[in-house]
């Protein structure tokens, strides 16, 4: 796709970067006393964090490896439903980022309508390779610091790396205030405990959604969606309103 570009990466592990070919610079697990502190000083700056103003900004970040294609054609259906939840509340751009195949991991250009996206993911097709869910963090960290990002979501199914390493990344994420949402397909175990952090550290939210539940990932993507674009504000609203995925979401945002 000419529009894609290759995410920006930083190393997070002792071994050789089979994707730039160096080897890169270890990181030590964190304390639980780290943790905790980190988490205050994210609890701080989100209380000190002016209202949002202007179009939301949304990182949609997939696993399209072989065994996502199902959920990779469902999302291509439904993802238009994220832009017209949220048109009358400021509006929003997405970008897509995806990972498939050996090291492939692209993202888009930033799009403002459904229709850009929509044929963006439906020329793209599922192929068999590993997680590289630590360049999603890391370039959603990129983007952020370039112009704030309001959240992140990761839809996927299984995990095959360091989980100290994706944690320590979305504990930056968390100190600039942008959540993770992970939505797992199926529920397997070692993914679901370092999904479930990565949430938590983000002050964001993990769901377990079925692979034939459409109408569930719909709730879910539109609820991220207000989020992105309204604050929480909005999203409470949406929850107020009877909004499914809302109320799923509230329930685990601090």
């Amino acid at each position: 796709m000419a529009q894609e570009k290759t995410p920006t990466q930083r190393p997070h592990s002792t071994a050789p970067d089979k994707a730039v070919g160096r080897t890169v610079e270890p990181t030590s697990p964190s304390s639980r006393g780290e943790i905790d502190a980190f988490l205050q000083k994210t609890r701080d700056l989100a209380a000190a964090k002016p209202a949002q103003t202007g179009r939301g900004r949304l990182v949609f970040a997939l696993d399209a490896t072989m065994s996502r294609q199902p959920t990779w054609d469902t999302a291509c259906a439904i993802q238009g439903d994220m832009f017209a939840t949220t048109a009358a509340i400021g509006g929003l751009d997405v970008q897509l980022v995806y990972f498939r195949g050996m090291g492939e991991c692209r993202a888009s250009k930033w799009a403002s309508d459904a229709n850009r996206l929509g044929g963006l993911m439906s020329r793209i097709s599922c192929r068999g390779g590993h997680t590289q869910i630590r360049k999603v963090l890391n370039h959603t960290l990129t983007e952020t610091r370039q112009r704030k990002v309001q959240a992140l979501v990761y839809v996927g199914d299984c995990m095959e790396e360091n989980a100290d390493d994706l944690c320590a990344l979305a504990g930056e994420l968390g100190m600039l205030g942008v959540p993770v949402f992970v939505f797992q397909e199926g529920a397997e175990p070692t993914a679901e405990a370092t999904f479930r952090e990565i949430a938590r550290l983000t002050n964001g939210a993990f769901c377990r959604f079925s692979s034939g539940s459409a109408q569930e990932l719909r709730d879910l993507l539109s609820a991220v969606a207000t989020y992105a674009a309204g604050g929480r504000e909005a999203l409470e609203d949406l929850s107020r309103r009877g909004g499914a995925g809302a109320r799923l979401l509230i329930g685990q945002m601090r």
